[in-house]
């Protein structure tokens, strides 16, 4: 690991827009789109797969369900010091253990079998017998407040805002030295037929959909299904798509009367034409971006400077 995640961004081979920064809300889709992206796995070169730090409660079942659907050949788990999180995750016991969404296998109760009765013994339809085959890496820490919780949220949130800025950067032109701010950068223009439209973490009124929208970071998705426009009006998905997701943007402004979305992305033109939808989730623009642009006089546009703390 060369360092942190804005200082070496690649475009990924497949990805989708989960749109939370918790799966926590929604484990089935997060099930869903882990699947997805997993299924172009081809198997030529070893896979490293980063798992979440949420180990407690359901988050901990959650961990057991996605090895039990990956097939790993190691895990490695690291404990924390002076405290045991949880049990050494073996193969044995992923086995036996349910998870949130997989069950395991139950131990028989203890009786007398002849042979006979062990012979028509079988496994109900559909559950795997066999205990999962891998080698567990068990790492405990010597050294103080290893593993302990309590700030990572904090830099999670720097780093994402860090990444996002990291990507953004790729918005200025290589050949002037000075940054440019985004409000003199020239937007991509897109009709409201040419892309349907879906807000993933929460139920948005159709008729408060564009306040939702405007400012905000969306995903560049592409779903398989062809975009049909009835009327004149966006066009709305009524259920968040699994799909592949080529990028993200700023929707710059949204044109009620041209009906058109002005969007900022350093996606290529060659990769904007397949895509087809945007996924609008509950990741921020980092305030920098709003608050620090140069150049603006007065009022900042959709910055809030006199607020009633008492609504």
């Amino acid at each position: 690991l060369p360092g942190p995640p804005f200082t070496h961004q690649q475009t990924p081979r497949k990805m989708v827009y989960y749109g939370q920064t918790s799966c926590e809300q929604d484990t089935e889709r997060y099930l869903d789109v882990m699947k997805y992206v997993f299924s172009c796995y081809k198997k030529e070169v070893p896979l490293i797969i980063n798992t979440m730090g949420w180990v407690k409660g359901e988050g901990l079942l959650l961990l057991i369900d996605i090895i039990r659907l990956l097939s790993p050949s190691h895990v490695v788990q690291m404990d924390v010091c002076d405290w045991k999180a949880m049990a050494p995750l073996t193969p044995e016991h992923i086995h036996l253990r349910a998870g949130l969404h997989t069950k395991g296998k139950q131990q028989p109760k203890c009786k007398q079998l002849d042979v006979g009765a062990a012979e028509s013994w079988k496994c109900s339809e559909g559950e795997d017998a066999s205990v999962p085959q891998y080698k567990l890496l068990y790492v405990h820490p010597e050294f103080p407040r290893a593993g302990v919780a309590g700030e990572a949220r904090v830099h999670s949130g720097i780093l994402r805002d860090m990444s996002i800025l990291g990507y953004l950067g790729h918005l200025q032109y290589p050949d002037i030295g000075a940054v440019l701010p985004l409000h003199s950068l020239v937007p991509y223009q897109v009709p409201f037929s040419a892309v349907a439209l879906r807000v993933i973490h929460t139920d948005v009124a159709p008729t408060n959909i564009m306040y939702a929208v405007n400012a905000s970071w969306v995903g560049l998705c592409c779903i398989p299904d062809e975009v049909r426009c009835q009327t004149d009006g966006p066009v709305l998905l009524t259920q968040t798509p699994v799909c592949d997701c080529l990028g993200f943007g700023i929707v710059r402004g949204v044109d009620m009367e041209k009906k058109l979305y002005h969007i900022l992305t350093p996606v290529p033109p060659e990769n904007l034409r397949l895509v087809n939808c945007l996924l609008l989730g509950n990741i921020a623009i980092p305030n920098c971006v709003l608050v620090g642009q140069q150049g603006m006089e007065g009022e900042i546009p959709y910055v809030t400077s006199d607020y009633n703390y008492s609504i």
